[in-house]
Formats: structure tokens, C-alpha cells, sequence
């Protein structure tokens, strides 16, 4: 959670303030943290591309299969601030072993399972050991590493394992489906174990904070999620109207309601009202939140157009989202370079117009799309437009942040990202699921009057995949242009509200100090 120990009112660095393992052993210790940061970063690409094949083996249906996503996301995303804060009291090593080993357990759970229910339940206990193990692996390299040059070095290496998390995650991803899409469950399980034992050995434990945790929050925010996320996926298949739709996004709408209510009078609050008070940090999460819708729907149904419709291989897939990694990567050195010399409003904002493009491009694919000319091309302009994104976002998400609270604004940067990832993806994934019911019973008529004029069966079989495929890329396709609605609102909020000054972020959010 908190990057530092904080001791009465000001932080503290932990090893100064003991309980530390002192500074042997860092290039282990460095290495322990990153893998475990990478295990977690992983899990968000490497079963995307499994989706077809967990489908097909467990019967998930179009509406049901969101969730082997969004269950992982959901207790991830509404734990983490949880998570940080249970490191902060309990001591950071100490949650996140427990973090490590419990992501280990799940995963294998995930491996053996034989249904819908199990494999949901393994993906939930996922993203409560993430919410565990991510915030801590962060606040770890304070506990261990000095402050200089070889913290500087951790923080760096750690960035990178981060942002490599996702490039590795494709091709490992496409690879292990090839032999069973199980195995991209029992790879972590390994990992963990390995993690949590030589952790007790190479990390050193954090000095313990006083304070409470804040349960009621964490439980009536997670719920609210959970409940609102839920409705929007029940309408996929009963409608808007349905009393269980409405009941479940009312309901979850009032377990948020009851949430904020709750922090904003909670003195142990998991998310402190002062964060979201500024204005650029309230714009810079809200953006943040629909960038992660855009990212969890362009893996989830460019993961299954590319393998159904386009008939990649599992590995292949894999590779043809390599370009997105490395788009993200460039833009981010581009958007580095920029952003002492021009605003991030400017930064971000053509970062949003790029995505908005992109999704525009997905909007526009058909069952005979090639790749090299119609996806690759909105690919990169997707990818480098996060980069864009993400680099400035990140810095005005923390700017003005007062000291002790530096931790709580970039876990809830993290937290927005993966609740919007949910709540987006189950309001495109209805939005889809829709499309295809109604472009199927379109079709459908075509099917009987091919089965009156006395088609095979075989022949028939080939007309019906024919159609579903058709069906099928025109819900991606509505959903993609939502999406692309989505990207453009976000750009033009981050144009209009996004007032910091990049000479402003040069002092941390404080007004900057000129000489002469």
C-alpha cells in the first residue's frame, strides 16, 4: 500500500526503522519480487487467449464467458486497497506469502476444473491473493532495498517485469493453450510456492503500523461491484427489464452508495475522500477507468475473433498481439520525452483520440478480415495511444499527493483500472451478446429455407458455423463502437478538465519555482 513505514504522523523508511534483513542478498530478493509481480501481471493476458478453449471444454455460454475474466478482475480490483493495507499492519512479507501461496493454490484449483462453478470460484480466490501479493511485492522494495541508487535500480526492474507481464503473457499464453489451456493454471502454482519459500529466507519484514481494517468498506464495495457487474451481464440474456437485472444493478448501485458512505466517515477509510477531492486526480482515475474497459474488451473479443473467426492457432494469436506490448512501450518513451515540455492534457488527450481510432478500426472488421491490413494497423494505433495514456495519467493520478497518502493514490490508480476492466466489459459484453442473438435470428431464416430445399446435413452444418461467424463479428463489432464512443468521451474530459501544468508536475504538484 503505503511505499514507506509510517511512524506517528511522517514516513519512515522501513529498514531504518528495523525489522529488516538489512541489504544482503538483493539480486534474489529482487528477483523474487519481480516473479511474483509477474505471475499476477500475467494472469491478466495469459487467459484471454485460453477463452475459446475453456468455452468449448466447460460450456460457458457468450454471456456466461465474460466472467472467467471479470471474477479474477472484480476481487483483484476491490481488494487491493485492502490488500495494502493488511501488508501496512500485519507486516508486508508476512501478506504477501500468503498472497503468493494462496495465488499458487487457486491457480491449481483453476487447472483441475471440471465446470463453470469451480473454475469461477479458483478465478475469484486469484484475484483475492493478487489483491494480497501485487501492493505488497511494490512496498517490498522499501522494506529491502536501500534508498539511492539500488532502489532506483529495484524500481526500474520492477517496471519493466510489469510491463513485460503482458508481452510474456500472450506468447506464453498462446504456447501453453496449444497443449491445454489447463496449463496456463498450473504454471503459476509452481512459481508460488517456490516465491513464498525462499521468501521467508531473502526478504526482510516490514515495520508494523497501528491501525484498523477497514472490512466494512472493502466488503460493501466489492459487493456493490459485484452486484452492479452482475446485472449487467444478467441482461445479455433476460433483458433490461427483467426484475434480476434491475435488482442487481439497483442493489449494487446502493452497496456502492453505501461504500462512499462509508469512507467518507471511516478515519481508517481505504480510499480517503482528500484523494479524489482534486480535480486533476478525479479526472485522471475516471480516464483510467475507461482505458481499462478498452483494454479488457479489445483482449476479450479480439482474443476470440482472431481464433474463431480468423482460425488463428492458440500460439499464433499470441504473437499477433505482441505488437500491442511493444506499441505501448514506444509511446511510452515518447510520452516521457514530452512530458516535461508540453501539458499532460495535450499528452493524454491525443492518447485518447488514438484509442478512439483504433476501436473505430476494430468497428469496421468483417468475417473475411485479413490480418496484416485490417487489425494490425488499429492495433498499433490502440496500443500507442495507451502508452500515451498511461504515462502522464500516472504521474497527475499521484501529483500534489501528500506523503503518507502517495501509496493510496497509486493502488486506487490500479483499482479503477481493474473495476472499470469489469464493469466495461460486462456492459460491451452484453451490448454483444445482444448484437448476436438478433444478427443470428436474422440469418436464421436462411437455415430452414436450406434445410427445405434439401441440403445435407454436412452442408447444413457448414451454412450454421457460416452464420454464427457472421453473427458473432457483428456483436464484437457493435460492441467495439461503443467502445470507440467511450474513448472519444474520455479524450475530450481529459482535453477540457485536465488543468495541471507540466512545470506544475516537475514540483510534484506544487507550483514551480522560477529564478531570474
Amino acid at each position: 500500500m503505503s511505499e514507506d513505514v509510517v511512524k506517528g504522523d511522517r514516513p519512515v523508511d522501513a529498514v531504518a526503522a528495523g525489522g529488516g534483513h538489512g541489504h544482503k542478498n538483493l539480486g534474489i530478493a529482487l528477483a523474487l519480487i519481480s516473479m511474483a509481480q509477474l505471475m499476477v501481471v500475467l494472469d491478466g493476458t495469459i487467459v484471454n487467449i485460453a477463452l475459446p478453449h475453456i468455452q468449448t471444454d466447460l460450456g460457458f455460454t457468450d454471456a456466461t464467458l465474460p466472467w472467467v475474466v471479470n471474477a479474477y478482475a472484480l476481487a483483484f480490483g476491490g481488494l487491493l486497497l485492502l490488500g495494502g493495507r493488511m501488508g501496512d499492519i500485519l507486516g508486508r512479507r508476512k501478506v504477501f506469502i500468503f498472497g503468493v501461496v494462496l495465488f499458487g493454490l487457486a491457480s491449481f484449483i483453476g487447472g483441475i476444473a471440471q465446470n463453470e462453478t469451480v473454475l469461477l470460484a479458483s478465478r475469484i480466490l486469484q484475484g483475492v491473493a493478487a489483491a494480497a501479493a501485487s501492493p505488497n511485492a511494490l512496498a517490498l522494495i522499501t522494506t529491502t532495498f536501500p534508498a539511492g541508487k539500488e532502489r532506483n535500480r529495484a524500481m526500474a526492474v520492477y517496471a519493466a517485469m510489469s510491463g513485460a507481464g503482458a508481452a510474456v503473457g500472450l506468447i506464453l499464453g498462446g504456447a501453453l493453450t496449444e497443449a491445454s489451456w489447463r496449463w496456463t493454471f498450473f504454471i503459476n502454482t509452481p512459481i508460488g510456492l517456490i516465491v513464498a519459500v525462499l521468501a521467508f529466507r531473502f526478504l526482510g519484514e516490514s515495520a508494523r503500523q497501528t491501525g484498523k481494517f477497514d472490512l466494512p468498506g472493502a466488503i460493501t464495495g466489492t459487493l456493490g461491484l459485484t452486484g452492479l457487474v452482475y446485472g449487467l451481464t444478467h441482461a445479455a440474456t433476460d433483458g433490461w427489464s427483467d426484475f434480476w437485472t434491475l435488482f442487481f444493478i439497483i442493489g449494487g448501485l446502493a452497496l456502492i452508495a453505501i461504500f462512499l458512505l462509508i469512507e467518507a466517515r471511516s478515519r481508517h477509510a481505504l480510499m480517503p475522500f482528500r484523494i479524489l477531492a482534486d480535480r486533476t486526480r478525479g479526472v485522471s482515475f475516471f480516464v483510467m477507468l475507461v482505458v481499462g474497459a478498452a483494454m479488457f474488451s479489445m483482449f476479450y473479443f479480439l482474443g476470440i475473433y482472431v481464433q474463431n473467426i480468423m482460425g488463428f492457432s492458440a500460439i499464433k494469436t499470441g504473437f499477433a498481439f505482441l505488437p500491442f506490448s511493444v506499441g505501448i512501450v514506444v509511446a511510452a518513451q515518447v510520452a516521457s520525452a514530452l512530458i516535461a515540455r508540453m501539458d499532460p492534457r495535450w499528452i493524454a488527450g491525443a492518447g485518447g483520440l488514438f484509442v478512439a481510432a483504433g476501436m473505430f478500426g476494430f468497428s469496421r472488421l468483417e468475417v473475411d478480415s485479413a490480418y496484416l491490413t485490417h487489425l494490425l494497423p488499429f492495433v498499433l494505433l490502440l496500443s500507442f495511444g495507451m502508452g500515451l495514456i498511461f504515462v502522464p495519467l500516472t504521474l497527475t493520478a499521484v501529483s500534489g499527493v501528500a506523503d503518507e497518502d502517495s501509496g493510496v493514490g497509486s493502488a486506487v490508480l490500479n483499482t479503477v483500472q481493474q473495476i472499470g476492466g469489469a464493469v466495461g466489459l460486462a456492459l460491451l459484453g452484453t451490448i454483444s451478446t445482444s448484437a448476436i442473438k438478433d444478427r443470428f435470428a436474422e440469418l436464421a431464416p436462411g437455415l430452414q429455407k436450406a434445410a427445405e430445399a434439401g441440403q445435407s446435413p454436412q452442408q447444413l452444418e457448414v451454412l450454421q458455423k457460416q452464420f454464427t461467424a457472421v453473427a458473432t463479428t457483428y456483436g464484437f463489432t457493435r460492441a467495439f463502437l461503443w467502445s470507440t464512443f467511450l474513448a472519444l468521451g474520455s479524450a475530450i474530459i481529459t482535453l477540457v478538465a485536465l488543468s495541471v501544468k507540466h512545470k506544475d508536475l516537475a514540483g510534484d504538484g506544487k507550483p514551480a519555482v522560477h529564478i531570474g
